[in-house]
């Protein structure tokens, strides 16, 4: 299995494009003034402490000196294909997480006599020549091992590790590391005396149950580095959104109702570029208030209704009946849509 990630993707992108941007700290992100955030920074950046999804007024205050580039997605998606096509030339099994990330099961591959370790490298390899970008690899037994030993030597390198070096690998790190173990799990494993995952492998599975629920049992096997999860090349789309967050709050009920045309129409686009009108069963409204709190309302339905998506706006609004910093308006998605419609709206608080 191996796990590939571009360093610092968007950031490398446009530091490829101009050479004078690689010697300073640039983020590529939204404007200060704007509210803006960090989309990804180069390492350069990262030495003050800048990291994506920090405000860019923050990092700014970090790091005066920073660079600031506005996004271009379309640059960035024609990478993308360029790197995604390199993937598929040495398997058919690659699932991608992001532009630029995936994992490649390369188990039947007959490309560099089926050494993982030396198809990684041919593929970092070409990433630099084609796309002109680095790019880093793990390789390991499994998804998790992958992925955490990509992350192990970057930028711009490889580490492996064997089937035989797993157990010691996985026990010696901080149970951080783990895959959908946030701030919150984490300063609870800390509560309970859990630093590394030698430690966790001292809890039975019945205790992380207790703590955890079912995610006990995931924590209880990824702690000894087993993960049965397979490579999937074909993801199925969950939802289809958009979202905006205003320079200014928008002060009330009706500034919101105003902003909604906008993002309808910028959501009909979304729906018709990715042919999913068909598969349309619930429609959802999300806001994000002065204080960051956040809402979101949904209800049953099969077509985008911009009446619809003003009655879940105004019974989100009136949850808080404050202003408003971010709307965003969505569908989501399943095989069967539902023909059935809800006269009352099922909220669900995030």
């Amino acid at each position: 299995m191996i796990h590939c990630d571009c360093d610092c993707f968007y950031a490398s992108v446009e530091m490829r494009d101009n050479p004078a941007l690689r010697e300073v700290p640039l983020a590529v992100g939204g404007r200060a003034d704007q509210r803006g955030v960090v989309a990804t920074c180069n390492y350069e950046a990262r030495r003050y402490g800048i990291h994506s999804a920090m405000a860019t007024a923050q990092a700014l205050k970090l790091c005066p000196a920073l660079v600031v580039v506005r996004p271009n997605m379309e640059k960035y998606r024609v990478a993308s294909r360029q790197i995604l096509a390199i993937y598929g030339h040495y398997t058919d099994l690659v699932e991608p997480l992001s532009l630029d990330e995936a994992y490649l099961d390369v188990s039947g591959s007959p490309h560099c006599k089926g050494s993982a370790t030396l198809i990684a490298q041919e593929i970092r390899q070409r990433i630099v020549d084609t796309v002109g970008i680095t790019a880093s690899a793990g390789v390991g037994p499994n998804k998790f091992v992958a992925k955490i030993a990509s992350d192990w030597n970057k930028p711009d390198g490889l580490f492996l590790v064997r089937p035989d070096q797993v157990d010691a690998f996985v026990a010696a790190l901080p149970v951080k590391k783990l895959h959908g173990v946030g701030k919150v799990t984490a300063a609870k494993l800390h509560g309970l005396g859990v630093q590394t995952c030698a430690d966790l492998r001292g809890c039975s599975m019945q205790e992380l149950q207790h703590h955890f629920g079912s995610f006990g049992g995931r924590l209880h096997d990824l702690c000894r580095g087993i993960d049965e999860r397979e490579v999937s090349s074909e993801r199925e789309r969950k939802s289809v959104s958009c979202e905006e967050t205003y320079t200014v709050d928008l002060p009330d009920l009706p500034a919101c109702q105003q902003a909604l045309p906008a993002l309808f129409d910028s959501l009909l686009g979304r729906i018709a570029r990715a042919d999913a009108g068909r598969h349309i069963h619930k429609l959802f409204a999300k806001i994000k208030f002065s204080d960051f709190q956040q809402t979101t309302v949904e209800c049953l339905g099969t077509t985008p209704d911009i009446v619809q998506f003003a009655h879940l706006l105004e019974t989100g609004f009136l949850r808080k009946n404050r202003p408003v910093r971010l709307l965003g308006v969505g569908v989501r998605l399943g095989e069967e849509a539902s023909r059935e419609q809800l006269s009352l709206f099922a909220g669900i608080n995030v």
